[in-house]
Protein backbone atom coordinates (compact mmCIF):
# COMPACT_ATOMS: atom_id res chain seq x y z
CA UNK A 1 0.00 0.00 0.00
CA UNK A 2 1.44 3.33 -1.23
CA UNK A 3 1.20 5.96 1.12
CA UNK A 4 -1.29 8.26 -1.62
CA UNK A 5 -3.70 5.50 -1.09
CA UNK A 6 -3.44 5.99 2.97
CA UNK A 7 -3.75 9.78 1.91
CA UNK A 8 -0.87 11.88 2.82
CA UNK A 9 -1.27 13.48 6.42
CA UNK A 10 -0.01 17.19 6.93
CA UNK A 11 1.40 19.16 9.52
CA UNK A 12 -0.05 22.57 10.13
CA UNK A 13 1.59 24.46 12.82
CA UNK A 14 0.77 28.41 13.29
CA UNK A 15 -0.41 30.54 16.14
CA UNK A 16 -2.51 32.32 14.79
CA UNK A 17 -6.24 29.97 14.82
CA UNK A 18 -7.30 31.60 12.02
CA UNK A 19 -4.70 31.69 9.54
CA UNK A 20 -4.51 28.20 10.44
CA UNK A 21 -8.67 27.69 9.46
CA UNK A 22 -8.36 29.68 6.07
CA UNK A 23 -5.34 27.02 5.02
CA UNK A 24 -7.40 24.31 6.93
CA UNK A 25 -9.83 24.80 4.27
CA UNK A 26 -7.78 25.25 1.84
CA UNK A 27 -6.14 21.87 2.40
CA UNK A 28 -8.74 19.59 3.71
CA UNK A 29 -9.84 18.28 0.94
CA UNK A 30 -6.66 16.64 -0.39
CA UNK A 31 -4.69 15.71 3.50
CA UNK A 32 -5.59 14.17 6.70
CA UNK A 33 -4.72 17.56 8.99
CA UNK A 34 -2.69 17.68 11.68
CA UNK A 35 -2.81 20.63 13.28
CA UNK A 36 -0.66 22.53 16.24
CA UNK A 37 -0.68 25.76 17.69
CA UNK A 38 3.30 25.95 18.48
CA UNK A 39 6.65 25.21 17.42
CA UNK A 40 6.72 22.89 20.37
CA UNK A 41 3.18 21.23 19.93
CA UNK A 42 4.00 20.23 16.29
CA UNK A 43 7.08 18.28 17.36
CA UNK A 44 5.20 16.52 19.82
CA UNK A 45 2.45 15.48 17.33
CA UNK A 46 5.37 14.73 15.07
CA UNK A 47 6.37 12.21 17.51
CA UNK A 48 2.62 10.33 17.54
CA UNK A 49 1.69 10.69 14.10
CA UNK A 50 3.38 10.05 10.60
CA UNK A 51 3.96 13.98 8.82
CA UNK A 52 4.43 13.53 5.18
CA UNK A 53 4.82 17.54 4.65
CA UNK A 54 4.67 20.47 7.24
CA UNK A 55 3.37 23.98 6.52
CA UNK A 56 4.71 26.01 9.66
CA UNK A 57 4.97 29.44 10.77
CA UNK A 58 8.00 31.17 11.73
CA UNK A 59 6.84 32.82 14.56
CA UNK A 60 5.15 30.57 17.24
CA UNK A 61 5.64 30.09 21.18
CA UNK A 62 8.33 27.87 22.56
CA UNK A 63 9.87 26.92 19.20
CA UNK A 64 10.06 28.90 16.11
CA UNK A 65 9.09 27.21 13.15
CA UNK A 66 12.63 27.31 11.88
CA UNK A 67 13.33 24.86 15.18
CA UNK A 68 10.55 22.59 14.66
CA UNK A 69 11.32 22.58 11.14
CA UNK A 70 15.40 21.48 11.94
CA UNK A 71 13.26 18.72 14.49
CA UNK A 72 11.05 17.26 12.25
CA UNK A 73 13.90 16.94 9.12
CA UNK A 74 16.33 14.89 11.44
CA UNK A 75 13.01 12.89 11.69
CA UNK A 76 10.81 12.59 8.41
CA UNK A 77 13.83 13.75 6.13
CA UNK A 78 12.22 13.30 3.21
CA UNK A 79 8.79 14.88 3.85
CA UNK A 80 8.68 18.70 2.52
CA UNK A 81 8.77 21.54 5.48
CA UNK A 82 7.77 24.92 3.77
CA UNK A 83 7.85 27.77 6.12
CA UNK A 84 5.75 30.65 6.21
CA UNK A 85 6.39 33.88 7.56
CA UNK A 86 5.78 37.80 7.50
CA UNK A 87 9.32 38.27 7.94
CA UNK A 88 11.10 36.63 4.92
CA UNK A 89 14.68 37.79 5.07
CA UNK A 90 17.85 36.36 3.18
CA UNK A 91 19.20 35.54 6.36
CA UNK A 92 16.09 33.40 7.04
CA UNK A 93 16.22 32.00 3.85
CA UNK A 94 19.90 30.62 4.33
CA UNK A 95 18.94 29.38 7.47
CA UNK A 96 15.69 27.76 6.11
CA UNK A 97 17.82 26.38 3.02
CA UNK A 98 20.88 25.02 5.71
CA UNK A 99 18.07 22.89 7.32
CA UNK A 100 16.40 21.54 4.48
CA UNK A 101 13.28 23.52 4.17
CA UNK A 102 11.31 22.98 0.72
CA UNK A 103 10.67 26.77 0.73
CA UNK A 104 9.86 29.58 2.68
CA UNK A 105 6.31 31.04 1.58
CA UNK A 106 6.10 35.13 2.34
CA UNK A 107 2.90 35.66 4.54
CA UNK A 108 0.61 36.79 3.08
CA UNK A 109 0.15 33.81 1.07
CA UNK A 110 -2.10 33.73 -1.35
CA UNK A 111 -4.09 30.17 -2.12
CA UNK A 112 -2.63 30.23 -5.30
CA UNK A 113 0.64 30.61 -3.91
CA UNK A 114 -0.18 28.15 -1.23
CA UNK A 115 -1.58 25.16 -3.35
CA UNK A 116 1.29 25.59 -6.69
CA UNK A 117 3.98 25.13 -3.17
CA UNK A 118 1.94 22.54 -2.55
CA UNK A 119 1.74 20.91 -5.01
CA UNK A 120 5.45 21.32 -6.57
CA UNK A 121 6.85 19.93 -3.06
CA UNK A 122 4.66 16.72 -3.05
CA UNK A 123 5.74 16.21 -7.17
CA UNK A 124 9.39 16.58 -6.21
CA UNK A 125 9.52 14.59 -2.87
CA UNK A 126 6.78 12.41 -3.69
CA UNK A 127 6.60 11.74 -7.51
CA UNK A 128 3.08 12.17 -7.22
CA UNK A 129 2.14 13.73 -9.92
CA UNK A 130 -1.94 12.96 -8.69
CA UNK A 131 -2.29 14.81 -5.52
CA UNK A 132 -0.29 17.81 -7.20
CA UNK A 133 -2.75 17.56 -10.39
CA UNK A 134 -5.74 17.90 -7.92
CA UNK A 135 -4.41 20.63 -5.57
CA UNK A 136 -4.52 22.62 -9.06
CA UNK A 137 -8.00 22.01 -9.55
Amino acid sequence: MTIASQQYQLLLADDDVVFRETLYLILEPHFVLIEASSGAEAVELSERYRIDIALLDMHMPQLTGLEALRVLKAVYAVAPCILITADATDELRRNAAEANAFTVLPKPVTRRELVTTVSSAMEECYDDADIAASLLN
